[in-house]
Protein backbone atom coordinates (compact mmCIF):
# COMPACT_ATOMS: atom_id res chain seq x y z
CA UNK A 1 0.00 0.00 0.00
CA UNK A 2 1.07 3.57 -0.77
CA UNK A 3 -0.74 6.50 0.78
CA UNK A 4 -1.80 9.78 -0.80
CA UNK A 5 -2.00 12.62 1.71
CA UNK A 6 -4.26 15.60 1.05
CA UNK A 7 -2.62 18.46 2.91
CA UNK A 8 -3.47 22.07 3.66
CA UNK A 9 -0.93 24.53 5.01
CA UNK A 10 -0.29 28.16 5.75
CA UNK A 11 3.01 28.85 4.04
CA UNK A 12 4.04 31.98 5.95
CA UNK A 13 6.61 30.27 8.17
CA UNK A 14 8.09 28.01 5.49
CA UNK A 15 10.62 28.24 2.66
CA UNK A 16 8.18 26.50 0.33
CA UNK A 17 7.26 22.83 0.20
CA UNK A 18 10.44 21.02 -0.82
CA UNK A 19 13.22 20.20 1.63
CA UNK A 20 16.19 22.56 1.32
CA UNK A 21 19.23 23.32 3.45
CA UNK A 22 18.56 27.02 4.13
CA UNK A 23 15.24 26.92 5.91
CA UNK A 24 12.29 25.01 7.33
CA UNK A 25 9.89 23.55 4.75
CA UNK A 26 6.53 21.79 4.69
CA UNK A 27 8.08 18.56 3.41
CA UNK A 28 10.51 18.56 6.32
CA UNK A 29 7.63 18.76 8.79
CA UNK A 30 5.80 15.94 7.00
CA UNK A 31 8.98 13.83 7.09
CA UNK A 32 9.31 14.35 10.82
CA UNK A 33 5.63 13.64 11.49
CA UNK A 34 5.47 10.42 9.47
CA UNK A 35 8.62 9.09 11.12
CA UNK A 36 7.09 9.75 14.54
CA UNK A 37 3.78 8.15 13.56
CA UNK A 38 4.96 5.07 11.66
CA UNK A 39 8.30 4.52 13.43
CA UNK A 40 10.48 4.66 10.29
CA UNK A 41 11.59 7.16 7.69
CA UNK A 42 9.32 7.69 4.70
CA UNK A 43 9.69 8.86 1.13
CA UNK A 44 7.30 11.75 0.61
CA UNK A 45 6.79 13.03 -2.94
CA UNK A 46 4.72 16.17 -3.50
CA UNK A 47 2.51 17.16 -6.40
CA UNK A 48 4.58 20.32 -7.01
CA UNK A 49 6.95 22.79 -5.47
CA UNK A 50 5.71 25.98 -3.84
CA UNK A 51 7.59 29.21 -3.21
CA UNK A 52 8.28 30.65 0.23
CA UNK A 53 5.13 32.14 1.70
CA UNK A 54 2.71 30.39 -0.68
CA UNK A 55 -0.23 28.57 0.91
CA UNK A 56 -2.26 25.48 -0.02
CA UNK A 57 -5.91 24.64 0.44
CA UNK A 58 -5.12 21.27 -1.13
CA UNK A 59 -1.64 19.89 -1.67
CA UNK A 60 -1.13 16.19 -2.45
CA UNK A 61 1.83 13.98 -1.58
CA UNK A 62 2.46 10.25 -1.65
CA UNK A 63 3.93 8.49 1.37
CA UNK A 64 5.79 5.19 1.33
CA UNK A 65 8.44 3.53 3.48
CA UNK A 66 11.89 4.84 2.59
CA UNK A 67 13.46 2.62 -0.05
CA UNK A 68 10.15 0.92 -0.79
CA UNK A 69 7.07 1.57 -2.93
CA UNK A 70 4.70 0.59 -0.12
CA UNK A 71 3.86 1.58 3.44
CA UNK A 72 3.51 -0.74 6.42
CA UNK A 73 1.07 0.31 9.15
CA UNK A 74 -1.76 -1.14 11.22
CA UNK A 75 -3.50 2.24 11.47
CA UNK A 76 -6.70 2.29 9.38
CA UNK A 77 -6.28 4.66 6.45
CA UNK A 78 -9.29 6.77 7.41
CA UNK A 79 -7.80 7.38 10.89
CA UNK A 80 -4.36 8.51 9.74
CA UNK A 81 -5.24 12.23 9.49
CA UNK A 82 -6.30 12.22 13.14
CA UNK A 83 -3.32 10.07 14.18
CA UNK A 84 -0.70 12.28 12.53
CA UNK A 85 -2.18 15.57 13.73
CA UNK A 86 -0.30 15.68 17.11
CA UNK A 87 3.03 15.42 15.27
CA UNK A 88 2.37 18.35 12.92
CA UNK A 89 2.57 22.08 13.63
CA UNK A 90 -0.74 23.92 13.77
CA UNK A 91 -0.22 25.53 10.36
CA UNK A 92 -0.08 22.15 8.54
CA UNK A 93 -2.94 19.64 8.37
CA UNK A 94 -3.39 16.28 6.68
CA UNK A 95 -7.15 16.39 6.14
CA UNK A 96 -7.48 13.17 4.12
CA UNK A 97 -5.48 10.01 3.43
CA UNK A 98 -6.23 7.38 0.81
CA UNK A 99 -4.56 4.25 -0.53
CA UNK A 100 -3.25 4.44 -4.10
CA UNK A 101 -1.51 2.03 -6.46
CA UNK A 102 2.23 1.57 -6.04
CA UNK A 103 2.81 3.09 -9.50
CA UNK A 104 0.80 6.24 -8.76
CA UNK A 105 2.82 9.47 -9.02
CA UNK A 106 1.46 12.64 -7.37
CA UNK A 107 3.01 14.96 -9.97
CA UNK A 108 2.94 13.04 -13.26
CA UNK A 109 -0.62 11.73 -12.80
CA UNK A 110 -2.16 15.18 -12.22
CA UNK A 111 -4.83 16.17 -14.77
CA UNK A 112 -4.78 19.79 -13.69
CA UNK A 113 -4.11 22.09 -10.77
CA UNK A 114 -6.00 25.18 -9.74
CA UNK A 115 -4.52 28.23 -8.05
CA UNK A 116 -6.21 31.26 -6.60
CA UNK A 117 -4.67 34.64 -5.88
CA UNK A 118 -6.35 36.89 -3.32
CA UNK A 119 -6.19 40.70 -3.58
CA UNK A 120 -7.56 42.78 -0.70
CA UNK A 121 -8.81 45.82 -2.58
CA UNK A 122 -9.53 48.47 0.03
CA UNK A 123 -7.60 51.53 1.19
CA UNK A 124 -7.33 50.14 4.74
CA UNK A 125 -5.42 46.98 5.60
CA UNK A 126 -7.24 43.98 7.03
CA UNK A 127 -5.14 42.50 9.87
CA UNK A 128 -7.08 39.24 9.68
CA UNK A 129 -5.88 38.76 6.11
CA UNK A 130 -2.24 39.60 6.84
CA UNK A 131 -0.02 37.22 4.83
CA UNK A 132 -3.13 35.61 3.31
CA UNK A 133 -3.79 38.22 0.61
CA UNK A 134 -2.04 41.07 -1.19
CA UNK A 135 -3.19 44.48 -0.01
CA UNK A 136 -3.81 46.65 -3.10
CA UNK A 137 -5.21 49.96 -1.79
CA UNK A 138 -6.08 51.67 -5.10
CA UNK A 139 -9.75 51.13 -5.96
CA UNK A 140 -10.42 48.71 -8.83
CA UNK A 141 -13.73 49.55 -10.50
CA UNK A 142 -16.21 47.05 -11.89
CA UNK A 143 -15.26 48.26 -15.37
CA UNK A 144 -11.62 47.46 -14.58
CA UNK A 145 -12.63 43.98 -13.35
CA UNK A 146 -14.43 43.43 -16.66
CA UNK A 147 -11.26 44.38 -18.54
CA UNK A 148 -9.24 42.06 -16.32
CA UNK A 149 -11.58 39.23 -17.30
CA UNK A 150 -11.26 40.12 -20.98
CA UNK A 151 -7.51 39.83 -20.55
CA UNK A 152 -7.72 36.64 -18.48
CA UNK A 153 -9.74 34.98 -21.23
CA UNK A 154 -6.73 35.42 -23.51
CA UNK A 155 -4.69 33.13 -21.22
CA UNK A 156 -7.05 30.20 -21.82
CA UNK A 157 -5.80 27.61 -24.29
CA UNK A 158 -2.46 26.05 -25.16
CA UNK A 159 0.24 28.72 -25.41
CA UNK A 160 3.92 29.29 -24.82
CA UNK A 161 3.86 31.14 -21.49
CA UNK A 162 7.53 32.19 -21.45
CA UNK A 163 6.48 35.85 -21.05
CA UNK A 164 4.93 34.91 -17.71
CA UNK A 165 7.84 32.97 -16.23
CA UNK A 166 10.55 34.24 -13.88
CA UNK A 167 13.47 35.45 -15.98
CA UNK A 168 15.99 33.31 -14.07
CA UNK A 169 14.03 30.08 -14.57
CA UNK A 170 15.83 27.19 -16.28
CA UNK A 171 12.64 25.59 -17.65
CA UNK A 172 12.93 25.00 -21.40
CA UNK A 173 9.49 23.60 -22.25
CA UNK A 174 7.29 26.62 -21.55
CA UNK A 175 4.11 25.46 -23.32
CA UNK A 176 1.17 24.92 -20.99
CA UNK A 177 -2.60 24.53 -21.38
CA UNK A 178 -4.77 26.84 -19.28
CA UNK A 179 -8.33 25.59 -18.83
CA UNK A 180 -9.87 28.45 -16.90
CA UNK A 181 -8.86 31.97 -15.89
CA UNK A 182 -11.22 34.47 -14.30
CA UNK A 183 -11.41 37.30 -11.78
CA UNK A 184 -14.30 37.55 -9.31
CA UNK A 185 -15.10 40.03 -6.56
CA UNK A 186 -16.42 39.15 -3.12
CA UNK A 187 -16.92 42.42 -1.34
CA UNK A 188 -13.46 43.99 -1.05
CA UNK A 189 -11.68 40.81 -2.11
CA UNK A 190 -10.68 40.14 -5.70
CA UNK A 191 -9.89 36.52 -6.49
CA UNK A 192 -8.01 35.43 -9.59
CA UNK A 193 -8.65 31.74 -10.28
CA UNK A 194 -6.64 29.83 -12.88
CA UNK A 195 -6.39 26.13 -13.70
CA UNK A 196 -3.90 24.45 -16.02
CA UNK A 197 -2.10 21.19 -16.76
CA UNK A 198 1.04 22.76 -15.32
CA UNK A 199 2.58 26.05 -14.26
CA UNK A 200 5.92 27.72 -14.82
CA UNK A 201 8.03 29.30 -12.08
CA UNK A 202 6.13 32.37 -10.76
CA UNK A 203 3.59 32.02 -13.57
CA UNK A 204 0.44 32.67 -11.53
CA UNK A 205 2.02 35.63 -9.74
CA UNK A 206 3.07 37.17 -13.07
CA UNK A 207 -0.32 36.52 -14.67
CA UNK A 208 -1.87 38.30 -11.70
CA UNK A 209 0.55 41.21 -12.04
CA UNK A 210 -0.34 41.46 -15.72
CA UNK A 211 -4.04 41.66 -14.85
CA UNK A 212 -3.26 44.42 -12.35
CA UNK A 213 -1.50 46.29 -15.16
CA UNK A 214 -4.71 45.93 -17.18
CA UNK A 215 -6.73 47.34 -14.26
CA UNK A 216 -4.31 50.28 -14.09
CA UNK A 217 -4.66 50.94 -17.82
CA UNK A 218 -0.99 50.21 -18.53
CA UNK A 219 -1.91 47.18 -20.66
CA UNK A 220 -5.09 46.64 -22.66
CA UNK A 221 -6.90 43.30 -22.92
CA UNK A 222 -6.14 43.44 -26.65
CA UNK A 223 -2.39 43.48 -25.86
CA UNK A 224 -2.30 40.08 -24.15
CA UNK A 225 -1.99 37.99 -27.31
CA UNK A 226 1.03 40.00 -28.48
CA UNK A 227 2.67 39.84 -25.04
CA UNK A 228 2.21 36.06 -24.99
CA UNK A 229 3.52 35.64 -28.54
CA UNK A 230 6.62 37.74 -27.81
CA UNK A 231 7.90 35.28 -25.15
CA UNK A 232 9.51 38.28 -23.42
CA UNK A 233 9.21 38.55 -19.63
CA UNK A 234 9.79 42.32 -19.78
CA UNK A 235 6.45 42.92 -21.50
CA UNK A 236 4.25 41.31 -18.84
CA UNK A 237 3.26 42.73 -15.46
CA UNK A 238 5.01 42.62 -12.12
CA UNK A 239 5.50 39.50 -10.01
CA UNK A 240 3.01 40.06 -7.20
CA UNK A 241 3.90 38.96 -3.65
CA UNK A 242 3.78 35.27 -2.76
CA UNK A 243 1.52 35.60 0.28
CA UNK A 244 -1.67 36.07 -1.77
CA UNK A 245 -1.22 32.77 -3.62
CA UNK A 246 -2.92 29.46 -2.75
CA UNK A 247 -2.70 26.09 -4.44
CA UNK A 248 -6.43 25.54 -4.32
CA UNK A 249 -7.16 22.18 -5.93
CA UNK A 250 -5.36 19.17 -7.41
CA UNK A 251 -7.32 16.92 -9.75
CA UNK A 252 -6.20 13.42 -10.78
Amino acid sequence: MKLLFHVSFLGTAYCGYQVQPNGVTVQQKLNEATKSLFGYECDIIGCSRTDSGVHANQFCATVSKKGSSTLETTIPTERIPQAISPYLPEDISVFRAEAVDEGFHPRYDVKYKEYIYQIWNRSERNPFLFDRSWHYPKAISEDAVSKMNEAAAQFVGTHDFASYMASDSKIRDTVRTVYEAEVTRRGDMLIFRVSADGFLYNMVRILTGTLIAVAEGKIGPEDIAAITAAKDRRLAGITVPAHGLFLNRVVY
